[in-house]
């Protein structure tokens, strides 16, 4: 998909690869763990591995079952990535003669509970783009202020649609009945994919829609939006880049309860001020919609999947955002924290302006 970008710059060079020198990633679990329970902890680093990999390497050593340790989120693979896994604390002795080259133990305490998708706050993200000369490293000191004043869309990244991009289209043959898939877990991934696919299309409409507001007069947006006029004012008046519709789903930032949009001005501060933000939908059963105007645009990309559905935030705030340039290398170094199932590549993209692959 062209994906409709929220910064107003120029596309910037650069060079930038997943690999475990330039893209580093650090998990930030959901709670302190307590150091007492019949559950060992991990803090596992590892380079050049899914977490699934990881997991199976551990798992054959042991002689056990990949699904007996747990895990709160996946890791990407051309990355270096530092994330807690758990088991039975009956390995631990045994875990003392484990050796990897690509993995290795950091440190290690113990839980009552299993780790379990999910258990995450969200990530640390170390990158390195090269080739940036310094009028672009300017441009992107420019965007990082930018991003950390407004925040970024949620886009899906690239990861999410496999390794030839095409994920989503298989995933969409099976939901319309043009594909079998007999192994459920692939089945699952691909559909997952396309329920992704259709929430990319969903927030790059409403940022498209949104750039409008901000770029033409009530007038001209008339014949621009099939919009009431009353909903253009509206969306006129608001602050924030992301207008919001009436009926949209928002969610309290950065977790509570969904509750649709009804246009009040509290509610508009309170996005303001990240107290809250609006969420997109991953299409299938049980999911909150949409109501009223909100839900004649989000109707376009809501399909039957006979998976569970659920809502996305659609708008994030990175934090503890840092930049640096090495004008010697040329390289430009990033720092920054993402809430859970955020991506980085999509960050780095909205910089870009650009697809990264």
């Amino acid at each position: 998909m062209d994906r409709f970008y929220f910064l107003m710059h120029a596309s910037i060079d650069f060079y930038f690869k997943q690999s475990p020198r330039d893209f580093v990633v650090e998990e930030i679990p959901l709670y302190e763990f307590s150091g007492e329970g019949e559950h060992l902890v991990l803090f596992i680093r590892k380079k050049n591995l899914s977490t699934p990999e990881m997991i199976g390497k551990i798992a054959r050593y042991l002689g056990i079952k990949n699904k007996e340790i747990g895990y709160a989120g996946l890791k990407d693979k051309h990355a270096m990535t530092k994330q807690y896994i758990s088991l039975h604390k009956k390995y631990e002795q045994q875990l003392e003669g484990f050796d990897a080259p690509d993995i290795k133990i950091l440190s290690k305490t113990y839980h009552n509970n299993k780790i379990r998708i999910g258990h995450l706050k969200g990530n640390k993200f170390y990158i390195r783009l090269k080739k940036v000369n310094k009028t672009d490293a300017l441009k992107i000191d420019q965007a990082l202020q930018n991003i950390e004043k407004q925040g970024i869309p949620n886009y899906f990244g690239y990861q999410r649609f496999g390794n030839d991009q095409d994920n989503h289209i298989l995933g969409q043959k099976i939901v319309e009945g043009r594909h079998k898939e007999r192994n459920p877990r692939v089945k699952r991934l691909l559909i997952n994919a396309y329920q992704s696919h259709l929430f990319n299309l969903w927030l790059s409409k409403r940022l498209e829609m949104s750039t409008l507001v901000a770029n033409f007069s009530e007038n001209e947006l008339e014949s621009l939006l099939n919009l009431p006029k009353g909903q253009i004012k509206s969306l006129k008046n608001q602050q924030h880049f992301f207008k919001l519709l009436d009926g949209d789903v928002m969610e309290h930032y950065p977790y509570g309860k969904l509750f649709h949009f009804e246009g009040e001005s509290a509610d508009i501060e309170r996005f303001n001020n990240r107290d809250i933000t609006v969420t997109g939908l991953l299409s299938g059963k049980r999911a909150k919609t949409a109501l009223s105007i909100a839900r004649d645009i989000e109707k376009d990309y809501d399909v039957i999947t006979n998976e569970d559905g659920a809502r996305r935030f659609a708008w994030i705030y990175p934090t503890d955002i840092e930049g640096k340039h090495n004008p010697v290398e040329a390289h430009y170094e990033l720092h920054f924290t993402l809430p859970k199932g955020s991506y980085a590549t999509v960050l780095v993209e909205e910089l870009a302006k650009k697809k990264l692959i």
